[in-house]
């Protein structure tokens, strides 16, 4: 297993981790050797945003005695009083949930407490007058919750309350549908949603990735928008290439189905590659670098993806960006315009004049 450090928390987490939408189905015996299996191998971090309240006896049953060496995302406006996932704005019915789900998780603290699926500003805005933010501030003064994480949809949602609140984690949909304006779920522009990749990368949030697969449509050729399917592998690839990217949530309800995501590390370059879906790519999207280095090799070992990653965050006002971009071994100025990454570049980038713009623009920064 792999880990990404979350730059305002201090916690290494693993790049692949477990979302609970669909855990229950499993039955207890099963999903229990689910979860074991998966924390055996090193996977740390677990979405509690299920899709029934069956799934936290589980939990607790699973992981009580290893509850130091994991983390868990609750949130604060899911509602099990029904059994099945259920969505609210009341205080005391979210009161109510959490302590509930403590009991069942056998533990008494949170890791990242989540305001929780706000994908209006009519939810934050409500979610602030009936006091749930507050609540979740006054657990996190108690040590209940450690640090507080934001789940939406919705790119200027999210720009909204990062401006009005401290957030430690984002929980936020990262797969080429959404990105590329396709699915329920596609929220945002091309430009808006890499807006939110490219902050929380400068602002140090981390960003857990839920519905990497599109509910299982970009595995389906005849579900996928793009008429095409994908595999998962490329799916977690694509997520975990965007800024501000920690962890890759998808569900799992076996051994068997951790094994295949843990098997994810086995695959070789060529199996991880998703350059078709610069054929799927919008207009708007072409001639934007997504960091996703498919122009690697760079005869003069330059790693352009993080070249643009950095120019890019330094444009936003991100000093460490340049700071970072001046410790490579290589960068932008060691190009020499040979258009090997322009030719190999799916989003039709031109690369090479790209790396004289950001050579001339850190020369100028000093």
């Amino acid at each position: 297993m792999k880990y990404r450090l979350n730059q305002r928390t201090g916690d290494m987490i693993s790049e692949i981790g477990v979302g609970s939408a669909y855990m229950y189905e499993a039955g207890m015996d099963e999903a229990v050797k689910a979860l074991r299996r998966a924390a055996e191998a090193g996977i740390n971090y677990f979405d509690l945003a299920a899709g029934d309240g069956k799934a936290f006896p589980i939990y607790g049953e699973a992981l009580h005695d290893v509850r130091r060496d994991v983390m868990f995302q609750i949130h604060f406006g899911a509602d099990y009083t029904k059994g099945a996932y259920g969505w609210t704005l009341d205080l005391d019915t979210i009161k109510r949930s959490i302590e509930w789900q403590l009991k069942q998780l056998r533990t008494d603290y949170i890791d990242y407490g989540f305001i929780h699926c706000q994908d209006e500003t009519s939810d934050w805005e409500t979610y602030q007058r009936n006091g749930v933010y507050k609540l979740i501030l006054k657990l996190k003064d108690e040590g209940v919750v450690r640090h507080v994480g934001l789940s939406s949809h919705t790119p200027s949602v999210i720009q909204r309350i990062m401006d009005e609140a401290e957030i430690d984690m984002l929980m936020f949909s990262v797969n080429p549908a959404y990105d590329y304006s396709h699915g329920e779920y596609a929220f945002g522009g091309v430009d808006e949603r890499n807006a939110v990749y490219r902050r929380c990368e400068k602002e140090g949030v981390g960003i857990s990735v839920m519905k990497p697969f599109s509910g299982g449509q970009l595995l389906n050729a005849a579900q996928s928008p793009f008429a095409q399917a994908l595999t998962a592998y490329q799916c977690i690839r694509y997520a975990l290439d965007k800024p501000g990217v920690l962890t890759v949530l998808p569900g799992a309800q076996s051994v068997m189905q951790v094994n295949e995501l843990l098997a994810y590390y086995d695959q070789p370059e060529e199996a991880l590659d998703y350059a078709v879906i610069g054929t799927f790519a919008p207009p708007q999207a072409r001639g934007k670098c997504v960091y996703c280095n498919h122009c690697r090799p760079c005869p003069q070992g330059i790693d352009i993806g993080l070249v643009n990653k950095y120019y890019d965050l330094a444009l936003m006002g991100d000093p460490l960006a340049i700071e970072h971009y001046r410790t490579l071994e290589k960068n932008a100025s060691q190009c020499v315009h040979c258009g090997h990454c322009d030719s190999r570049c799916p989003f039709s980038v031109r690369q090479s004049d790209r790396m004289a713009q950001i050579s001339q623009w850190f020369d100028s920064h000093v």
